[in-house]
């Protein structure tokens, strides 16, 4: 019998949340530096959700302290953690060096500096509904689905809340803000789903600032 979702995200959602940033990256923390991807979910965490860094701290060392057994694992009711590329006999060592990287964050407010994301995960944690137009209405299939860009925006508008219509707009503007040129906009969109290009004449920077104007009055 699997965990139920509750007691799952009780013992392990913010660890879950923490092992999701290490997919695709290196997970090379050592006792001294943190990794790319840690650094990229306290960037994010701290930004929105800071309470959580805490919690996270907790789910590494209680999960390190005590890894899932045989008959937990036989019931299924335990947290697998993805393959991070290191060997199962070195998780708990790596997990107790995260733990003691968050809890240093906490106490001494190391914080890594504000910046544009850096890993796939960051993109998609700080920029979820643009990842979610981009990656369901402008994929490959586009072509078979709808006559252009535009009938592709207007579907999403007439088939999503208009709340996150707004929240699509905000993550846009946001997005627009950051120090970024053409290939970091190309990039940020390929990492959101994108697997288009923009509408003829505009660049991807220049299609995202008309999107947010065509969505702002949706």
């Amino acid at each position: 019998m699997s965990m139920k979702p509750l007691e799952h995200d009780r013992r392990y959602g913010e660890l879950d949340q923490v092992m999701r940033a290490y997919l695709g990256q290196p997970a090379d923390d050592t006792p001294e530096r943190r990794s790319r991807a840690l650094d990229a979910y306290l960037r994010h965490t701290w930004h929105t959700r800071p309470a959580a860094v805490a919690e996270a701290e907790r789910q590494l060392r209680a999960y390190s302290r005590n890894p899932p057994g045989r008959i937990r694992q036989k019931l299924g009711e335990f947290y697998s953690i993805p393959d991070t590329g290191k060997p199962q006999s070195d998780i708990g060592d790596w997990l107790m060096v995260l733990a003691d990287h968050l809890k240093r964050s906490i106490e001494e407010g190391d914080v890594p500096e504000p910046s544009p994301p850096q890993t796939h995960w960051e993109w998609h944690a700080r920029f979820p509904e643009t990842a979610q137009l981009l990656g369901g209405w402008f994929s490959q299939d586009i072509v078979d689905e709808f006559l252009g860009h535009d009938a592709a925006v207007a579907d999403y508008a007439d088939t999503t809340n208009p709340q996150l219509v707004a929240r699509l707009v905000g993550e846009l503007h946001e997005l627009l803000a950051l120090p970024l040129d053409e290939g970091d906009y190309a990039l940020a969109a390929a990492e959101l789903g994108m697997e288009v290009g923009p509408p003829e004449p505009f660049s991807h920077g220049a299609w995202f600032q008309s999107l947010a104007a065509t969505l702002s009055g949706a």
